[in-house]
């Protein structure tokens, strides 16, 4: 009797404490963006998207980061994800190949760009979003889920300007970027 009062609080204290970390923000620990295969993540169009009569596919379009109630995981704020877009029985089928994102901690910030396999789903659960105008348009803004083919592990990159920074930052002004100032006449005194 109290062994099964025991386990549905431990399950309980589990779900708990577990769900805020599997719905929270990715994070570069470790100079490592990373999430999991099958992770789903909020994105949306930058630009509105426009298909001619006879046009089936777009290249290089631009994806952002965005809100979604459903997602597993969120990547950066501050991200562009670059895909393509084609258009199939009415269906607009997105794949996202690249993905460059920063993120930043106080001062501190990180550089990871890299490759993503990702394609989105509807709602309905079906490959691609539905596509109801004729010819094919959405417009910016539109969100949708992205879902993970594979893992994503991209190291983070070397940031000249973080390096700058940090020589800026020195106390005693001894970095070579901000030296205190030298005591010297001024030429019109002279």
């Amino acid at each position: 009797m109290s062994f099964r009062s025991s386990l549905r609080l431990t399950t309980t204290w589990f779900t708990v404490l577990a769900a805020p970390i599997l719905a929270m923000p990715l994070y570069a620990a470790e100079e490592t963006l990373s999430l999991p295969n099958n992770a789903t993540i909020g994105v949306e169009f930058v630009e509105a998207i426009a298909f001619s009569e006879g046009e089936t596919r777009k290249e290089s379009i631009l994806l952002r980061p965005s809100q979604y109630s459903e997602a597993s995981h969120s990547l950066p704020e501050y991200c562009v994800l670059i895909g393509d877009a084609q258009l199939s029985d009415d269906r607009l089928r997105i794949t996202a190949h690249d993905v460059t994102c920063i993120e930043t901690d106080n001062a501190d910030s990180a550089i990871f760009s890299g490759a993503i396999s990702a394609s989105a789903y509807n709602s309905d659960g079906e490959y691609g979003l539905a596509c109801n105008d004729n010819p094919c348009s959405t417009p910016s803004g539109r969100g949708f889920l992205l879902t993970l083919s594979e893992a994503l592990e991209i190291e983070a990159q070397d940031n000249p300007s973080a390096e700058i920074n940090e020589q800026r930052r020195q106390a005693n002004g001894d970095g070579v970027a901000n030296p205190i100032p030298s005591e010297r006449p001024n030429p019109e005194d002279q």
